[in-house]
């Protein structure tokens, strides 16, 4: 499929993350999987604006400066949960390659949603 998004689902980057990275659903993820997975291909994008808009207040860092030469592989969503209507987590692998080495993070991430918007709180790292 070309313009394959890069979460992993079956579709084009227009119709899945790309449609929360810009235009009328900007930073409206359904879900906190929706979020996670738009932030992976946010990262993969290098889109530093949505990254932080989706970052809790509580937890954002002041500035978010990407690893050069950091090539992202793919990712598995491992498991979802919510505990009520306003905050889930996600754990899931994501792969990637820098300076020829591969690596994996695992971490299950905590979402929370504000005024009907998701954000990324914070993960632990496995």
């Amino acid at each position: 499929m070309t313009n394959a998004c890069a979460c992993g689902l079956p579709a084009a980057y227009n119709a899945c993350c790309g449609r929360y990275h810009s235009g009328e659903l900007y930073l409206r993820a359904p879900t906190p999987e929706a979020l996670m997975r738009s932030r992976y291909t946010a990262f993969v994008r290098k889109l530093r604006p949505y990254l932080l808009a989706t970052w809790h207040v509580s937890t954002r860092p002041p500035r978010l400066d990407f690893e050069a030469g950091m090539v992202w592989l793919g990712l598995t969503v491992e498991r979802t949960a919510t505990s009520d209507a306003d905050h889930g987590i996600v754990a899931f692998t994501a792969r990637s390659k820098l300076r020829g080495q591969l690596l994996q993070l695992h971490e299950t991430s905590r979402f929370v949603r504000e005024a009907e918007l998701w954000y990324y709180v914070d993960g632990d790292i496995a």
